[in-house]
């Protein structure tokens, strides 16, 4: 993920759509029709139908047979899903990439860590959560494979939008005490301990989601 202004109309459409569905301001069942976005957004409807497109690849709108479209319902069972992907894809680009980072990679993870624990501070949850983010991307691609990072990237928008968290949301203490302890372990050299870390850190963010999101399911 990053802050790179998108080089095309659907690519900003893409990004707007998306960010409003991560955040909740479309929130889920929300009827997507073509015309209204195209007034709202000031584009064409072409670029509104990519976007949409890519968006459904994404797991974020659902089209039915009719050819309606809606953004995706959240339940329990696709939260802890994704999560569980997540885990996977990302434990495997951490554990690949970690015994190949440099004093430049830590440098960068301790700054992407502090833009993120401002972020929040500030209450710009999609800065907080692109800034998280990275944060794994350094590690990732610290391992070569280029192929899984863009695996990880498309997992990450649908988890964020399931869980929808405010910027005071609790959940994300978890990531901010877990990169701060990750950073300490690599500092001291201990990738392998860094490794478990990360791992743990998947661990205790599902049963918190799990706990706290949907105590009703």
């Amino acid at each position: 993920m990053s802050y790179a202004v998108p080089p095309t109309r659907t690519a900003a459409v893409v990004r707007q759509l998306r960010n409003e569905i991560v955040t909740g301001e479309l929130p889920p069942g929300t009827l997507i029709k073509d015309a209204e976005l195209a007034s709202r957004l000031g584009v064409s409807i072409t670029p509104i139908r990519e976007a949409i497109a890519q968006l459904s690849v994404e797991g974020l709108i659902d089209i039915a047979p009719n050819r309606t479209r809606h953004v995706t319902q959240v339940t329990q069972k696709n939260a802890l899903e994704l999560i569980d992907v997540m885990s996977v894809l990302a434990c495997a680009g951490f554990e690949w990439g970690v015994d190949n980072l440099t004093d430049t990679h830590l440098d960068l993870m301790r700054r992407r860590q502090k833009e993120f624990t401002e972020a929040l501070r500030l209450g710009n949850v999609l800065a907080a959560g692109a800034a998280g983010a990275d944060f794994s991307s350094i590690v990732i691609l610290a391992s070569g494979n280029r192929e899984l990072q863009s695996m990880v990237d498309l997992v990450v928008a649908r988890t964020m939008r399931i869980l929808a968290m405010t910027a005071e949301s609790g959940l994300w203490n978890v990531w901010i005490q877990g990169h701060d302890e990750i950073i300490a372990l690599l500092e001291g050299g201990d990738t392998r301990a860094a490794l478990a870390r990360y791992r743990q850190i998947y661990v205790d963010y599902r049963d918190r989601v799990e706990r706290e999101l949907f105590e009703d399911q």
